[in-house]
This record gives structure tokens, sequence and C-alpha cells, in this order.
């Protein structure tokens, strides 16, 4: 039942989603990055307030790493929302099921020869999904992608392999015990920081900055930014204790309700049509995904009933 927890994560997302793609025709992605880190934190830490928590932690490595991988994967998940269709998007960063199936597979191929095993074989059931992958991605991509667009769809890309590696230590830091408040609370607040500096040294990636980085504020933009913060705090606090108490195997699989949730929004707000070969990509990138994550799911070494958190354990040593 925990897992369903991902369910109410994809719908939030898939809002937060709406919003940004909403505000990235005011604000620069820095900017929006800065809001929703500052408007989480805030968020979380009424709540820590409300409820007796505590921010002390025990590991502040692992909150920095989550943090920096973290935040690069959302910037540039909201620079392609920012070009690309909302659903489109939203596919290619969710190819983090196959990101973390090629990782956990790279770690224990090394980790046997490091330790002298001459039996390493080859999975292809891993090849297979990547495969398919990467063969939906083309499909996806080339029948309805401008040249302008190729940009944000590689950058969506890369979103997905960085989201891949932040869910593992999400899922790593809950089996340690670290709550799921604060997690998001200092995931929040890395993005604050880097959102601000972002906007003062760079202007942002949009196309839109202004020298400054900042922009002067709406009754509109004031309510995208607001609900951009809200929801994708609640999000993460939701996708968290999916991964943290429910079964990966079906978390995994859950996720792939956001695309769904993110073709309806396109239809509706935006009227977007995607070709039938667009469709068969995201059908195919689906597909590799519950395959890659029946991998990860079955591919257990050290901790049994966690390969995931196991696996990355080596690959962060």
């Amino acid at each position: 039942m925990q897992s369903l927890w991902m369910l109410v994560a994809s719908f939030l997302f898939s809002i937060m989603g709406v919003c940004v793609k909403l505000a990235s025709d005011t604000y620069s992605t820095s900017e929006i990055v800065a809001y929703r880190g500052a408007i989480g934190m805030l968020m979380i830490f009424i709540l820590i307030r409300v409820q007796g928590g505590s921010l002390r932690t025990s590991m502040p490595g692992h909150h920095l790493w989550r943090g920096a991988i973290g935040v690069l994967a959302l910037w540039l998940w909201f620079y392609s929302i920012s070009r690309l269709s909302l659903a489109m998007a939203v596919t290619l960063n969710y190819m983090s099921p196959v990101w973390i199936a090629v990782f956990l597979f790279t770690t224990a191929w090394f980790k046997a020869g490091r330790d002298g095993n001459d039996n390493r074989r080859i999975e292809w059931g891993l090849v297979g999904a990547v495969t398919l992958g990467f063969a939906g991605v083309i499909l996806l991509l080339r029948p309805s992608m401008h040249a302008d667009q190729m940009l944000g769809g590689v950058v969506a890309l890369v979103s997905g392999m960085l989201a891949a590696l932040a869910y593992m230590q999400v899922r790593q830091m809950g089996l340690m015990g670290e709550p799921e408040y604060r997690v998001v609370f200092y995931f929040s607040a890395t993005c604050a920081v880097a959102g601000v500096l972002g906007a003062l040294l760079t202007g942002g990636l949009s196309d839109h900055s202004l020298a400054s980085g900042w922009h002067p504020h709406k009754l509109k933009g004031l309510l995208l930014l607001l609900v951009i913060g809200v929801t994708a705090a609640s999000a993460q606090m939701a996708m968290t204790r999916a991964y943290r108490l429910g079964n990966t195997l079906v978390v995994a699989n859950l996720q792939y309700v956001g695309i769904v949730f993110s073709s309806i929004w396109d239809v509706m707000l935006w009227h977007d049509q995607l070709a039938w070969l667009s469709w068969c990509g995201i059908a195919i990138i689906l597909s590799s995904g519950l395959i890659a994550t029946f991998y990860n799911s079955r591919n257990k070494t050290a901790l049994p009933n966690d390969p995931i958190a196991s696996e990355y354990q080596a690959f962060a040593r």
C-alpha cells in the first residue's frame, strides 16, 4: 500500500511540470529553481516545527551528494520542459530506471573483476532493455522534433541519467533511517542556493533571461511559483516515502503514470497532438523501463531486500 504514494507523487509532479512550462514564459530556469527550492524549504521547515522534528543529520555528505546531483538533474529537466511538450520532456526524464539498471550492471561487472571473479556474464535482458529504451527515444524525437528542439531532448535525457543517481541516493538514505522530510528540506535548500547563484552569475538558461537573471513579479507569476514550490515539495515527500517504505519494483513502475498525466495536460492546455510514431516511442520507453526495473529488483547482492541500495554503496565507494 505504501507504494501508492508514487501515484500521488506522479500527479503532483505533473502539476508542477505544467506550472514550470507556463512560468518559463516569464522566468529563467535559474529563477524557477531558486523559488522552487525556497518555497519548498519554507514549507518543510514549518512542517518540522509543527511536528517537532529535527534538522540535525548524521549524514551531511549524503545530503551534499544528493543535493548536487539532484539540483543539476532538476535544472536540466526544467529547461527541457520549457523547450519540449510536457509529455515528451517527462518521458525522456523517466528513462531513469534504464540508467539505474546500467549503473547497477556496470558496478557489479567491475566489482566482480576487482574481486577476481572471472565468471562475469552479460545480462542480455538488460542489454535488451537499454536497446529498447534508446530505440524508443529515436522514435519519440524524430517524427515531431524540430532542429531547435533537439537540445531540449538531449538535456532531458541527461536529466534522467542524473535523476537515476539521485533516486539511488534517496533510496539508500531512507534505508539508513533518514526521514523523508529531512531529505526534502536539504534538497530544497540546495535548490534555493544553486538557483540564486545561477540567476546572479549566468542569468539562467532561458532565451528571455535578463542580464541580472531576475524578472519582476506579477500575480500570475507569483501564483505559478507558489504552486511549483508546494507541489514539488509535496511530491518529493510522497516519492521519498514510497521509495523508503514501498516495494521497489511497484514504486518504479507507478512513476510511469506521470506520462499519462502529462499527456492529458498537453492535450487539455496546449492542444498538442503527438504523432503515432511518438506514441510508439513512449510505449517502447515505458516497456524498457519495466524490464530494467525487473532487472533492478532481481539483481540482489549485499542487501537481499534492496538491490538498489546495496549496489549503490559499492558504486559510491
